[in-house]
């Protein structure tokens, strides 16, 4: 089970984390598009992180979305490559956002581009991952919260 309450009243305190790591150096529209781009990946081969299907007073329905909060965080490119090191050799849930995707307008392009570069050599500018709390500060340790 991946999170445990006493009470309806009790904050729900999740054993998993959902991060998102930007390189630091991105403009404003990158971050946004980059961490739309990364936790969709996440959604899409994870079916537990997602919670039910919303509905407003009225009964429109509308689409579920992550069961757990979404931590964002930046960092160096430095200290983004290593994350990507350290979530490659925990085998953690991960996806991948490069600088060449900037310049792509579809998915096939996009997947051609990250599959051109040896994983070594790829220009991360966003990494999104996911799985045990502790597993996943030590993927972004060095990393600080996004403002």
């Amino acid at each position: 089970m991946t999170t445990t309450t006493t009470t309806e009243s009790t904050p729900v305190r999740f054993d998993t984390k959902i991060a998102v790591l930007l390189r630091e150096d991105l403009e404003t529209w990158q971050r946004l598009n980059v961490t739309a781009f990364l936790v969709s990946g996440l959604g899409s081969e994870l079916p537990e992180v997602i919670g039910e299907a919303y509905a407003d007073a009225d009964g429109t329905p509308y689409l579920p979305m992550f069961r757990q909060p979404v931590l964002v965080f930046e960092a160096t490119k430095e200290t983004l490559t290593a994350a990507h090191g350290r979530a490659l050799s925990r085998s953690l849930p991960r996806s991948v956002f490069t600088s060449d995707l900037f310049a792509t307008g579809n998915d096939r392009d996009n997947r051609a581009a990250v599959r051109a570069v040896p994983k070594d050599q790829l220009d991360l500018v966003g990494l999104a991952v996911y799985g045990p709390r502790n597993a996943i500060d030590k993927v972004i340790k060095g990393s600080r919260l996004h403002p």
